[in-house]
């Protein structure tokens, strides 16, 4: 057995189902070499803190956790320790806060678990500090391109594909179209994905563009076939036929990706008069017990980071590709991102299935 360590772990940005489950494989990895882990409160927040925010993880206090959705040391998508927003309104640089708090705790490495945006601050703050940090890709957008899976995917992919198996009894009920909103920041593979597997006739996303008048062909033409209802599933991130962006603001001047569902739902009313609803699921794609596939690809990525940790291989993600785990420098794999091509495999296979998909 090597020398021991004390390493630290924190869960950065928008939560996702699967991040308990890293935070126990990484526990039961590092336990067995001998080594101490520190769970960070509240992501960077918790470095910022004095005395900084931690709680030393047990085997027997996140054994229970597999199952569990979100993550147990809260985290935060705000606030850019850069330019912190501090309580009189300014921007205040607070980086070497973390970085002091990183110290302080006496952590011999940083495993971070986070999307593009998290990796890119948690690299940057590491180059700056001195941190020896290892990166753990989660994202429910997929987005991240050198990783086939990114933890938490495949769980919101399997609750939006329910969500449709659901829809179809409904709309088929009362004769409606029936439009079913789903996350995705600015790629569609949640849902492309979810859109094949839950049987939608159109699904629209970002990367391919839409006609509206399509779109009521489909709706009609199915009627005329006999089929009295209609499910379409859309990313958020899609934009109205004009081009413009669907957003909501809240009474704090906090803007964000909503009601481009609405927006599809008025213009089939208004041209063919289709009786249609709206569903959004939002953030029920964040929660819940993760899926199988996102428990093994979890247990793997903590595995493979106590293991770069101990190989002393740092500035590297965990990622994976071809059924198996691999290790790449955070700033490459960060630097690539990924989109839904319009030539990839499940393009081709949707639009042979008979889906609208735009163009």
């Amino acid at each position: 057995m090597g020398k021991s360590k004390r390493i630290g772990i924190l869960t950065s940005g928008g939560d996702c189902s699967g991040l308990n489950a890293v935070i126990r494989s990484v526990v039961h990895c590092a336990s067995g070499k001998g080594w101490e882990v520190l769970g960070i409160r509240q992501a960077t927040v918790g470095l910022m803190a004095r005395p900084p925010e931690y709680t030393k993880l047990e085997i027997d206090q996140v054994d229970p956790l597999l199952t569990a959705g979100g993550t147990m040391l809260g985290t935060t998508n705000k606030g850019d320790p850069f330019a912190f927003p501090m309580p009189d309104g300014s921007l205040c640089d607070r980086s070497q806060d973390i970085i002091a708090g990183y110290h302080q705790l006496g952590l011999d490495a940083l495993i971070g678990i986070g999307g593009d945006g998290s990796l890119a601050i948690l690299r940057r703050l590491a180059q700056q500090g001195g941190i020896n940090l290892v990166g753990i890709p989660k994202t429910i957008d997929n987005d991240i391109g050198i990783t086939e899976h990114a933890v938490g995917f495949d769980t919101a992919v399997n609750i939006a594909t329910e969500a449709l198996d659901r829809l179809h009894f409904t709309a088929a009920s009362h004769s409606r179209v029936i439009i079913l909103e789903v996350m995705g920041r600015d790629a569609g593979h949640i849902a492309i994905a979810a859109g094949i597997a839950g049987g939608a006739d159109v699904i629209l996303i970002p990367e391919i563009p839409y006609d509206m008048d399509q779109i009521c062909y489909k709706i009609k033409h199915r009627q005329e076939q006999g089929k009295n209802y209609c499910l379409i599933i859309v990313s958020e991130a899609v934009r109205t036929q004009d081009g413009e962006c669907v957003r909501l603001t809240n009474r704090a001047g906090e803007s964000r990706y909503g009601g481009i569902g609405q927006y599809l739902a008025d213009q089939i009313s208004d041209r063919i008069g289709a009786e249609t609803r709206v569903t959004v699921l939002g953030h029920l794609q964040r929660g819940g017990t993760a899926s199988p596939l996102d428990r093994l690809v979890a247990a793997a990525f903590g595995v493979a980071a106590v293991n770069l940790i101990d190989e002393g291989k740092y500035d590297h993600m965990v990622a994976w590709q071809n059924r198996q785990v691999f290790t790449i420098p955070i700033a490459e794999a960060i630097a690539q991102y990924r989109a839904v091509n319009p030539e990839d495999t499940l393009v081709k296979t949707a639009r042979g299935l008979g889906i609208y998909l735009g163009d």
